[in-house]
């Protein structure tokens, strides 16, 4: 599992290690990683001219002393400071060692945008993870002028993003690779943020942080320990028995989407509630799948529901979805069924809407109207004002899903970026709300049978066409293949 710690725990075990060195020496640790990081990729690229962006703080320290070695190294390195003051022992190593240093009461001469305009990588080592979001002034025009086949590299995180990685900041600088020092922290991990992270490479510097994670993200080798694997003494019922309140007269495909998606997941049995045209259709489709109600561990209510459908089977559908929120059984409440929900749940419970759908039920639950934009501008915060409001954990499917807990629970978000962009496909949420649910079904608490479902479903729609167009459908009949392959890991 890949985990990321706020900007002041890091903060906090990075002044206990300091304690332990000599002075100097954590930043020499870091320093190193990031040149040895650099040179590689110069090396890669055939690219042999370098500008470090130098800011007030520690990572201008990073990257002054950084660029010392790649100096020494005989790369052609210059650095562009403001009128600021910088770290003195990283100055007077770069000047040492060659760097030409360009900023005030240095070489005046030297035209830093002449320097940038020929930079085959550019050092960003502006802000840390101290600053605020939004760059210096100063060092707007440094990123609006560094030319697009540069390789950009990050000292800790792309300057002027958010540090805590929730919020987005456009005029910010967006890195090919940032290269962080001891731990991951949560502007890495989190979607406002991550775009503009690029590739992450973290450089071991002998950190250690005794705080909870603030993120965390589940990775393919996790799998093993987190997937609900039958022994002898299983029998179906004992594997989960997953009710399923999908689909109606004018969404029919999604009940299919999500009952295959839940018996290519290895549920014990499906019990499907629908109106007759999707059932029919789920009987042809999906045989291994029994209609109407009975007993079960975990129901998912709504892929495919309208609630405000008319009609005898309609209605009697929709008093289903009723009784199962009321009930006392783990649920996951998609698309339609998100009309559904008024208040808290105490039973454990999984929302899993998208940007547009978590924007119309908190609108509904705080009577304030906000906007797919204003959700896709800060998701973590959106989602988590959703948790608290229903004490459901909320699974926010995007480019990267976000599997946000209740503030309560005090357990961390989790993030997911496993999918193609491909996935971006109609169905693609009915198979996830089969995959997830079979996980509660199995017994699994929501943000494991979330985060874990968010991967697998990823992996599964890689695997199923990789690099092109893939269908729904497809993702679903992948997830048996996907899971024992993951399990074999």
């Amino acid at each position: 599992m890949i985990e990321a710690w706020s900007a002041d725990d890091v903060r906090a075990a990075e002044a206990a290690l300091m304690e332990t060195l000599a002075e100097g020496e954590l930043m020499a640790r870091a320093a190193t990683g990031l040149a040895e990081v650099a040179a590689a990729r110069l090396e890669e690229r055939g690219g042999s001219r370098v500008v470090a962006l130098v800011g007030p703080g520690n990572n201008g320290g990073d990257a002054l002393y950084a660029a010392a070695q790649l100096a020494e190294h005989g790369f052609a390195v210059a650095a562009v400071r403001a009128d600021w003051p910088v770290h003195e022992g990283g100055l007077a190593a770069a000047r040492e060692a060659g760097v030409i240093v360009v900023g005030p009461g240095q070489d005046e001469g030297e035209d830093w945008r002449a320097l940038l305009a020929v930079a085959d990588l550019v050092v960003d080592g502006v802000l840390g993870i101290g600053g605020r979001p939004g760059l210096p002034e100063p060092a707007q025009p440094w990123v609006d002028a560094v030319p697009d086949d540069a390789y950009v590299l990050a000292v800790d995180l792309p300057s002027g993003q958010d540090p805590a990685g929730v919020a987005a900041v456009p005029d910010a600088v967006f890195a090919d690779e940032t290269v962080t020092f001891g731990v991951a922290k949560p502007v890495h991990l989190l979607p406002a943020t991550e775009p503009a992270v690029g590739r992450l490479t973290v450089v071991d510097i002998g950190l250690a942080v005794d705080a909870p994670a603030a993120v965390q993200r589940v990775t393919r080798d996790d799998v093993a320990r987190l997937w609900p694997v039958p022994t002898a003494g299983d029998d179906k019922y004992s594997r989960g028995v997953l009710g399923v309140v999908a689909g109606g007269e004018q969404y029919t495909g999604a009940a299919i989407l999500c009952c295959t998606a839940a018996v290519c997941s290895g549920v014990g049995m499906v019990r499907y509630v629908g109106p007759p045209t999707p059932t029919g259709l789920v009987r042809a489709m999906v045989p291994e799948a029994v209609t109407g109600e009975g007993r079960v561990q975990a129901w998912v209510v709504g892929p495919g529901l309208d609630a405000e459908a008319t009609g005898e089977s309609a209605e009697r559908q929709l008093e289903v979805a009723g009784r199962a929120l009321a009930s006392d059984m783990p649920v996951l409440v998609d698309a339609g069924g998100l009309d559904l929900v008024w208040g808290r749940r105490v039973a454990p419970t999984m929302l899993t809407p998208h940007a547009g759908e978590l924007a119309r039920l908190l609108t509904r639950l705080t009577e304030r109207e906000v906007t797919r934009e204003q959700v896709q501008a800060a998701p973590v915060d959106h989602a988590r004002k959703a948790a608290d409001a229903t004490g459901a954990t909320v699974l926010l499917k995007g480019a990267t899903t976000l599997v946000v807990p209740p503030t309560s629970s005090g357990l961390a978000v989790r993030s997911q970026n496993d999918a193609p962009a491909w996935l971006a496909t109609a169905g693609a949420g009915d198979v996830l709300a089969g995959l997830a649910g079979t996980l509660l079904a199995a017994g699994l608490n929501p943000l494991d049978a979330g985060s874990l479902a968010a991967l697998v479903h990823g992996v599964a729609a890689d695997a199923a066409n990789p690099g092109g167009p893939v269908r729904a459908m497809a993702v679903a009949h992948g997830i048996p293949g996907t899971v024992a392959a993951l399990l074999a890991r």
